[in-house]
């Protein structure tokens, strides 16, 4: 955009620039309908909106920094130097545009394509939303040398818009607290904030997003605080997410160019690993089912890699048939697309529906990959080597799984010998148990509900599949007794033989139980591993759990509590022990087997009263990173995630 067009855009964006879509009225009524849930996930959320305004005005060329503060009683500030919200008279609704876009659902500046090119938030409820579902909320504009000010309850402004005072600076202070009648979460998590803010670091290179938490302070007495900026982008991004893997080639493959006057950037590497990890976005937003874009990237991908291989006679020797999954073993990318009028499936943004967008993606790939590759040809040489690796595995994979169905431990009906199953057949009200240790798994047959619950002990550690080719988890016996047990089949996608299919899923709620130790949050690790990197269909389907059995029995007379963390324990002495540990009496349990069967019902299985945790993927890069530094061969990573966060570990000694 050239210098002229943006000072003609910014002269423009007023209040006419404001269109009004529809009323506020149903939000405070069905939060769940606009932000998702009123849980962790539609808390924060409330925070993604106010920011992605502020995005806004960066993608237009107007804004450079961004501030978000968690304030002292969890309310969240946030300030960006962007034009700041028009405040003059709005023709149509007869108040100020701030009033209209602050109280008025779907009303603002990105509805206009005069005032944004792209939006991020264009599906999203705005900042109005935010307004509805705060006790209190006040807006700041800093326009014109003037600072303009109005302030809300429940998304109804308590006053009208008027001049406090005069300023030299430019932009929008929003600062509100959510409403806590309506939210069952209150609480904001430094760490889910600065995961998404990082992110958009990445996703807009150059601009400057900083995360302060006024509720802790660090030794020197500062506030805990991170400013993330990034002057590479997307290079730096993917160079993050891979950055506990070993690299096959050292460069990124990388453009960022404008095709059908749709502006596309991707970053592109290979690593020795065995697992894809393509990451896509539309709009700074995470397209987790894919899309169009998508679609474009991989065609681009396989066409461009496989005419290389073909030109330079690499296929010859190698007398193995190239799939397009084989291409992409190995391949760390994330692409990000800026669309004038993006077309989402469904409220939530995860999938992309615009047709016109595959070919375009589809160019700006294929003539940037056939560069590089040219121009580089023993890096060229490596990937097409690995290629070939990866159609071996993927064979040798094949014959494998069919192998399995053949060998004789499978009870009837292709079922593990040792599982117990239940006697229900729909799956929507069936529980599997993966639990460690025969002596567990005992106890858990005996204690159970064989109605609706089944059991499978899981022999010790299983499979670190972080570290081995795809084909060799089908030759371990626990990974290939879960796959068999829970009715997921591989092989089934004519274009990703390594797609899991769970159409005919046997359970609904898939629940790891484990020892409370060390070596029990090993082993949820490493099958959590197996699920990601797997299966991620089932948790994204939200069908993986973890059970939380109780770290303590505690006694006092005839009273008995179970305590399943060291507060509660506390609570308990302080209660009937008079703060005297002394006074009580505690049973540590050290693992499952050490509790009879009715007292694993009680605490641990039995839907009334136990707890458990639901496995989701809240940022799919984030994961990425996580998955490969915990569970990889890179220990330098580790050691450092380790020292960072042993302050909150819990250790069993």
């Amino acid at each position: 955009m050239s210098e002229e067009t943006n000072i003609n855009t910014a002269t423009n964006y007023s209040a006419d620039s404001i269109q009004v879509l529809e009323g506020l009225e149903a939000v405070r009524k069905r939060p769940a309908m606009y932000i998702g849930d009123v849980g962790e996930k539609g808390l924060h959320h409330l925070v993604y909106e106010v920011v992605d305004n502020a995005i806004d005005e960066a993608m237009a060329g107007y804004c450079t920094h961004i501030e978000v503060s968690i304030n002292e009683g969890n309310s969240i500030t946030v300030q960006d130097n962007g034009r700041g919200i028009p405040v003059d008279m709005h023709e149509k609704e007869h108040k100020s545009a701030l009033e209209v876009v602050m109280t008025v659902l779907h009303a603002g500046g990105k509805f206009n394509k005069d005032s944004y090119k792209v939006s991020g938030g264009l599906h999203g409820v705005g900042v109005s939303c935010v307004n509805a579902l705060s006790k209190q909320m006040k807006t700041q504009v800093f326009r014109d040398g003037k600072i303009y000010e109005q302030d809300y309850s429940c998304g109804k402004p308590l006053n009208e818009v008027h001049q406090v005072g005069e300023t030299t600076l430019r932009g929008t202070r929003q600062t509100f607290t959510p409403d806590d009648s309506i939210f069952i979460v209150s609480e904001y998590s430094y760490d889910i904030l600065a995961s998404r803010l990082r992110e958009l670091a990445y996703l807009n290179a150059g601009i400057s997003i900083s995360l302060t938490d006024k509720r802790v302070c660090n030794e020197d007495g500062e506030y805990r605080n991170e400013t993330f900026h990034s002057t590479e982008g997307l290079k730096e991004f993917v160079r993050y997410i891979d950055s506990s893997r070993t690299p096959l080639i050292s460069d990124v493959i990388y453009l960022n160019t404008e095709k059908q006057d749709i502006p596309i950037e991707a970053a592109i590497i290979y690593n020795n690993g065995y697992s894809e990890n393509v990451h896509s976005y539309v709009n700074n937003i995470n397209t987790i089912e894919g899309g169009t874009h998508l679609a474009g990237f991989s065609r681009a991908l396989t066409r461009t890699l496989k005419k290389y291989a073909e030109d330079t006679k690499a296929l010859d020797k190698a007398k193995v048939e190239i799939s397009g999954e084989d291409f992409r073993e190995g391949l760390t990318a994330v692409i990000s697309v800026k669309v004038a009028e993006p077309q989402f499936e469904g409220q939530t943004k995860t999938k992309l529906g615009n047709n016109e967008v595959t070919g375009a993606v589809d160019q700006a790939v294929g003539e940037a990959l056939a560069y590089y590759l040219e121009e580089h040809p023993k890096e060229a040489k490596m990937i097409v080597d690995k290629v070939i690796l990866a159609a071996t595995a993927r064979i040798a994979a094949r014959k494998a799984r069919e192998s399995v169905q053949r060998k004789s431990p499978m009870g009837g009906c292709g079922m593990p010998g040792k599982l117990a199953d239940c006697s229900d057949k729909d799956p929507a009200n069936c529980e599997l148990f993966l639990v460690e240790g025969d002596s567990a798994g005992g106890s858990a047959k005996q204690g159970r509900k064989n109605k609706f619950q089944a059991i499978l002990p899981l022999r010790g550690k299983i499979l670190n599949v972080e570290k081995v080719m795809w084909h060799k988890a089908f030759e371990s016996d626990e990974v290939n007794n879960i796959i068999q047990a829970i009715g997921v089949r591989f092989g089934l996608d004519s274009e990703d033989s390594k797609k899991a299919n769970i159409d005919k899923l046997r359970y609904h709620k898939i629940i790891i139980m484990t020892d409370a130790d060390v070596d029990g949050s090993h082993i949820d690790t490493l099958i959590m591993t197996l699920f990601y990197r797997y299966m991620p269909e089932l948790i994204q389907g939200g069908y993986l759990y973890i059970a939380n059995p109780p770290l303590y029995l505690c006694s006092k007379g005839k009273v008995k509590e179970y305590c399943y963390d060291d507060d509660a324990r506390q609570r308990f002495i302080d209660k009937y022990g008079n703060g005297n540990e002394k006074e009580i009496n505690t049973q540590r349990y050290k693992g499952l087997g050490e509790m009879n069967p009715e007292q694993l019902w009680d605490t641990t299985m039995n839907p009334e009263t136990r707890i458990l945790k639901q496995v989701t993927i809240r940022d799919a890069a984030e994961a990425d990173y996580i998955f490969s530094m915990l569970m990889g061969d890179d220990v330098g990573p580790r050691r450092e995630f380790i020292e960072k966060n042993a302050t909150y570990a819990n250790i069993d000694a």
